[in-house]
């Protein structure tokens, strides 16, 4: 079984973690190349140090690079609007991209839900640290009764939020009540992102907030069953995911006004369940506060690996 070569572009936080999981957890890729545009930055050094092929003139210096054409993948972990140019540059070449930025131009992609959807196409994304970390709980309640409103609010520390985040603030809000939907089901979603200036800083939590048909005790019990092993699905992945406490079902009378939550519904009884959530990091480059940003290297790491067993296996039966 051959490894698949990668390369990433982004030598900041998320490239840098994400390069270090392919070098210690992968069986099943490759690092190729570590792409910056900062010769002087850690990332780079690192992937130096590490044996990891560089180069500091960003998609210009991988295409340049000579084995570019042997590389299977290329993630992209710089910003929203530097992806699009990236992958301008590098259509013509036929590869693979996983988009770890809220640019969106490929199809939502998120590892616990119906992973295999999109094996094939030239550009995913992977939405961004809230979606990961909130979508699999709003599908894992979409797949016991319909959602008719879907919210979420992910709390991260200021510290893991570094000048991509900040600059993206409007994409990854907008990218994941896109994804809230398309993904996890909800007839309407909403996402809302907290930046916590606490310190010592505080690891990820994310709050998960489904208004669903009034639940009797046995669709309850449903309910909590699929969160549960949607946790576990996810938790294969990213060690730190972990519920913080048993899932809570509220009751919303009929005559509550929730019409600005989802114009279309008519006046009935629901109820509302609450998903309480944290997310750890690993620790691989980043410190374990920054769940936020370990969440999606973890998540874009089982993607590469899944597209490159796909790939094997559709070159397999061509043959």
């Amino acid at each position: 079984m051959t490894r698949g070569k990668v390369a990433v572009i982004g030598s900041g936080n998320i490239g840098t973690d994400l390069m270090i999981k392919v070098l210690r957890l992968s069986e099943r890729l490759e690092m190729a190349a570590m792409v910056g545009i900062d010769a002087a930055s850690d990332g780079l050094a690192r992937a130096r140090r590490m044996g990891v092929a560089t180069t500091a003139d960003g998609v210009a210096g991988l295409i340049a690079m000579p084995d570019f054409a042997e590389i299977d993948v290329v993630f992209d972990a710089t910003s929203a609007a530097a992806h699009v140019a990236n992958a301008r540059a590098l259509e013509p070449f036929g590869k693979r991209l996983i988009d770890l930025t809220p640019a969106a131009i490929g199809p939502y992609v998120v590892p616990a839900v119906r992973l295999d959807d999109h094996l094939d196409a030239p550009n995913v994304n992977m939405v961004t640290c809230g979606g990961q970390a909130t979508i699999p709980i709003v599908a894992a309640v979409a797949a016991v009764t319909p959602v008719h409103y879907g919210e979420i609010v992910a709390s991260i520390s200021s510290r893991s939020a570094g000048p991509g985040t900040r600059a993206n603030i409007d994409e990854f809000t907008e990218t994941t009540r896109a994804a809230i939907e398309q993904v996890g089901g909800a007839a309407r979603g909403k996402a809302i992102i907290v930046l916590n200036p606490a310190d010592p800083p505080l690891i990820m939590r994310d709050t998960v907030l489904c208004l669903v048909d009034r639940l009797e005790d046995d669709a309850r019990a449903a309910v909590a069953g699929s969160v549960t092993r949607m946790v576990a699905d996810v938790a294969a992945y990213v060690p730190g995911y972990r519920l913080k406490q048993a899932v809570q079902f509220t009751d919303i009378d009929a005559a509550a006004s929730i019409r600005t939550l989802n114009p279309d519904l008519h006046p009935a009884p629901r109820t509302q369940v609450s998903v309480y959530l944290e997310v750890e990091g690993a620790g691989h480059y980043l410190p374990a506060y920054a769940g936020n940003l370990d969440i999606m290297t973890s998540a874009a790491l089982r993607v590469a690996e899944r597209m490159v067993d796909h790939a094997e296996a559709v070159a397999a039966v061509s043959t």
